[in-house]
């Protein structure tokens, strides 16, 4: 079977919905993400907790997916997981990550990268519980990124699950929890006319964040 070769090169989109500039932006970068998120909610995106992680291994070959962003404030980006998943053991192996939310109604893109630890038990709870039933259930029928050879054995996981918690509370899977990415970079991204895009990145130096704009 031939592929079909479609022209890709004259896919183009023209950026124009918005400027960023490093003398208006937030000197606290999470303070900046704040507003943009704020930003993006209010335009009714889909999915607006949506971010691309990508990870390594110890070997250094890359991964990438996506996941959803549950939780943050100063002290980082929190999201949950199957700590027996490919991501998990990435990071169990290379605890650095970096995160992309890409919001095309606005054009901006945010890149964020940093060490990764697990949040505390009580912390993985709290929102644990906070789930549909089903989603908890389903935590504890999958044993994510593991070969399984139909999905029935998933449904079956499942229905025993449901049979084992039925007459109580479910408890915290002690496999599955949270994962914090604390940052020491940002980066924002704001799209323009003739591809000459608003870049300003973050790093923190020494405790202190550092504001440059980049080439684009």
């Amino acid at each position: 079977m031939e592929i079909e070769k479609l022209h890709l090169a004259n896919i183009r989109t023209e950026y124009k919905k918005g400027t960023l500039d490093e003398k208006e932006v937030d000197k606290d970068p999470f303070m900046q993400f704040d507003k943009w998120f704020k930003e993006a909610v209010q335009s009714e995106i889909p999915e607006v907790n949506a971010m691309t992680i990508a990870t390594a291994n110890k070997h250094g070959r890359p991964s990438a997916r996506t996941v959803l962003l549950k939780q943050f404030d100063e002290n980082g980006f929190v999201f949950f997981t199957n700590y027996g998943s490919a991501k998990a053991k990435d990071i169990a192996e290379n605890p650095q990550a970096a995160v992309l939310f890409f919001w095309e109604p606005l054009e901006r893109q945010i890149r964020i990268v940093g060490r990764v630890e697990k949040v505390s038990a009580a912390e993985s709870f709290e929102y644990f519980r906070s789930r549909p039933i089903d989603s908890q259930l389903g935590a504890w029928a999958s044993q994510q990124s593991s070969v399984i050879s139909a999905r029935e054995l998933l449904e079956r996981a499942f229905g025993e699950m449901l049979e084992k918690f039925k007459n109580g509370e479910i408890p915290l899977p002690p496999f599955w929890g949270g994962l914090r990415i604390i940052p020491d970079e940002f980066e924002f991204w704001q799209g323009r006319v003739s591809r000459l895009h608003d870049r300003i990145a973050y790093k923190k130096n020494d405790g202190v964040w550092i504001i440059n704009r980049l080439s684009p």
